[in-house]
């Protein structure tokens, strides 16, 4: 049986390498470019989901982050806003 499992990325530079985060599976990984950090995420996301279904934890994994199945897929959670924030601090 095959699932579709939706997520959404966010991509960030740190220094030389880029970050990818998944987010709600919070499921990150690293490159030396945008494009080798969203890859490694995505193999990262699929061993993560698939040790899940192998410990017999998928679903509760999903639901714990937010999914709703329909039928044989796995919608996320629908996102609103990815906004930036500012913290101003006084020490």
């Amino acid at each position: 049986m095959k699932l579709a499992i939706e997520y959404t990325t966010q991509i960030w530079r740190e220094g030389d390498q880029f970050i990818a985060h998944t987010m709600p599976l919070d499921v990150a990984s690293s490159g030396a470019s945008s494009e080798e950090a969203r890859k490694a995420l995505d193999e990262a996301v699929h061993l993560f989901l698939s040790t899940a279904a192998g410990h017999g934890t998928l679903d509760q994994v999903l639901e714990d982050s937010g999914y709703v199945q329909t039928g044989e897929s796995w919608k996320s959670p629908c996102w609103l806003a990815i906004e930036r924030g500012e913290a101003v601090l006084t020490i």
